[in-house]
């Protein structure tokens, strides 16, 4: 089974920076898609920003120009670099990744989340 943990969390004050780390594990044939979504308290669960596994990059608006997602040279971590944090951004940030066993099963994984907390 793939398995992502998430690391990197915490709390920071408005306008610091957190980098956010998601390991992956498992046996992946083939990845359609990796990112990271977010939840606060009372509200759906939302794309933050994610990446294809052609490079193309996707920001939910609110976090364009702040946030920046990468993957690592071994293609086992994926990175979210959050600069200018604002209280706004305070949620539990989750790791998503989408691709295939094998030719037949496909599969979507998420992490166990990681807190943010942005407060002064």
């Amino acid at each position: 089974q793939v398995q992502l943990v998430e690391s990197g969390g915490g709390l920071v004050q408005p306008g610091g920076s957190l980098t956010l780390s998601c390991t992956v594990s498992g046996s992946i044939f083939s990845t359609v898609a990796m990112g990271w979504y977010r939840q606060a308290p009372e509200k759906e669960r939302d794309l933050v920003a994610r990446m294809t596994a052609g490079g193309s990059t996707d920001y939910a608006d609110s976090v364009k120009g702040r946030f920046t997602i990468s993957r690592g040279d071994t293609k086992n971590t994926v990175y979210l670099q959050m600069n200018s944090l604002k209280p706004e951004d305070t949620a539990v940030y989750y790791c998503n990744v989408v691709g295939y066993y094998n030719y037949l099963r496909s599969f979507d994984s998420w992490g166990q989340g990681t807190q943010v907390t942005v407060s002064s």
